[in-house]
C-alpha cells in the first residue's frame, strides 16, 4: 500500500510539472518577426548584428525575434518600400531615399530626432587600385588620365554613386583637383572627364565593387567601409585617401505605417537602439564603418594618424580610419534636396553627362 501511495505522489507530481511547463511557457510573449529592408553595403555587417540583437532582446524580454532582410541599391529599395513593400526598419545609403518614405506617408515620426540624426553609420569616398598601384593613383585627379578604366556605380539607382560623384564634384570645386579650376565650370570638366572613364555602371555599390574585385578597372571609387569588407575576405587590392572628400551618412528608421500594421513597433525601436549602442557601433567599427557614437569611434581612433584600431577582429586587416585632409559633408551642397536637383534628377547636371558620355 505504501508503495503505491509513493508511486500515485509520483506520478501526480509528474503529472504537474508537465502541466506547469507549457504554463510557464504561455507567459513567454509569442515570437516577432521584423523585416529590414537596407541598402546593398552593409550586408556583412548585419550577419554579425542581427544575433547579437536577437540574444540580448531574448534575455531582457523572453522574446524570440526572426528578422527578415532584403538588400539591393538603396533607390531601389526605397521605391519597393515606398511603393508598398512592408518594412519595419529601413537603412538606407542616403538622407533622400528616407525623405521618400516620409513623401509617400509611411513614415511619419520624425526619424532625425535623437543624437545620431537619425544616421547610423558614417564612411568617406575613397578610391581602390590593384596591388602595387601600377596607374600611380594618387588623388582626383588621375582619374582624368586618357584610358584610365574606372569602376562606379550607376547614380540612377545607387545611392553610393551619387556619394561618390558628390566626392570628386565638390573636391575639384573647392580646388583640391590638380589641372581644374575651383569652380562649378571647373569640377563639371573634371566630373565629364572621369565619366567618360567609367566602364562599368552597376545597379549598386557592393555589385560594382565585386566588378572591381573581379577584374574589372584600374581603379574603384567607393565606400571605405566596402575596402575593409573586400580586404577581409582575402581581396587584394590598396586605398587611397584623396586629398578632399564628403563624409557619407547612412540613415536609419522605423517605418510607421507597417511597425503599426505588424505591432513590431516596440522591437523595431529596440532594434534602431541597439544599432546606436556601443555593442551595435563596435559590430559596425569592426565592418569597417565610421561610428557616430563618439565612444566608440574615440576607441578604434576614427580620425587619428595611422593608428590601427584596437577592436579589429584577430583576423581582420588592421582597421585605420585616418583624418581627411579637406574634408566636407553635404553641406557643401546646401541639402541633399537641393543636390538631387542640381545634379540628379532628370534634368540634372550629371544625368546630362551620363545620357550624353554612355547613351
Amino acid at each position: 500500500m505504501k508503495h503505491s501511495v509513493r508511486f500515485i505522489a509520483i506520478l501526480l507530481a509528474l503529472i504537474s510539472g508537465m502541466l506547469a511547463a507549457p504554463a510557464a511557457a504561455q507567459d513567454a510573449p509569442a515570437p516577432v518577426s521584423l523585416k529590414l529592408v537596407g541598402y546593398a553595403v552593409p550586408r556583412e555587417a548585419f550577419g554579425d548584428i542581427i544575433p547579437a540583437f536577437q540574444a540580448k532582446w531574448l534575455q531582457e524580454k523572453n522574446q524570440q525575434v526572426q528578422i527578415l532582410e532584403s538588400y539591393g541599391a538603396s533607390g531601389s529599395q526605397s521605391r519597393a518600400v515606398a511603393g508598398g513593400f512592408d518594412a519595419d526598419i529601413v537603412n538606407l545609403s542616403i538622407e533622400p531615399d528616407v525623405q521618400r518614405l516620409v513623401d509617400a506617408g509611411v513614415i511619419t515620426h520624425d526619424w532625425q530626432a535623437n543624437d545620431y540624426k537619425g544616421f547610423a553609420t558614417n564612411s568617406e569616398v575613397v578610391l581602390v587600385v590593384r596591388p602595387g598601384n601600377p596607374k600611380g593613383i594618387t588623388d582626383w585627379a588621375d582619374l582624368a588620365q586618357d584610358g584610365l578604366q574606372i569602376v562606379t556605380p550607376d547614380p540612377v539607382t545607387s545611392g553610393g554613386a551619387q556619394w561618390n560623384i558628390l566626392a570628386a564634384y565638390g573636391a575639384a570645386r573647392r580646388g583640391k583637383v590638380t589641372g581644374f579650376d575651383a569652380s562649378d565650370e571647373g569640377a563639371t570638366q573634371f566630373i565629364t572627364k572621369l565619366i567618360t572613364n567609367v566602364v562599368a555602371f552597376d545597379k549598386d555599390g557592393r555589385e560594382s565593387f565585386l566588378t572591381f574585385e573581379n577584374g574589372v578597372g584600374d581603379v574603384a571609387i567607393t565606400y571605405e567601409n566596402e575596402v575593409y569588407a573586400g580586404l577581409q575576405a582575402g581581396g587584394e587590392f590598396e586605398i587611397v585617401y584623396p586629398t578632399s572628400t564628403i563624409l557619407i551618412e547612412n540613415p536609419v528608421a522605423l517605418v510607421d505605417t507597417y511597425v503599426d500594421q505588424h505591432g513590431t513597433r516596440e522591437v523595431a525601436q529596440g532594434f534602431l537602439d541597439f544599432l546606436w549602442s556601443p555593442e551595435g557601433q563596435t559590430i559596425f567599427a569592426q565592418h569597417g564603418f565610421r561610428p557616430v557614437n563618439a565612444d566608440v569611434a574615440k576607441q578604434f581612433n576614427v580620425n587619428v594618424e595611422a593608428t590601427p584600431a584596437a577592436d579589429a577582429p584577430a583576423d581582420a586587416e588592421a582597421l585605420v580610419f585616418p583624418p581627411i585632409a579637406d574634408p566636407f559633408t553635404i553641406e557643401e551642397f546646401k541639402t541633399w534636396a537641393d543636390a538631387r536637383k542640381t545634379f540628379f534628377g532628370d534634368e540634372g547636371s550629371i544625368t546630362k553627362i551620363i545620357s550624353d558620355i554612355k547613351g
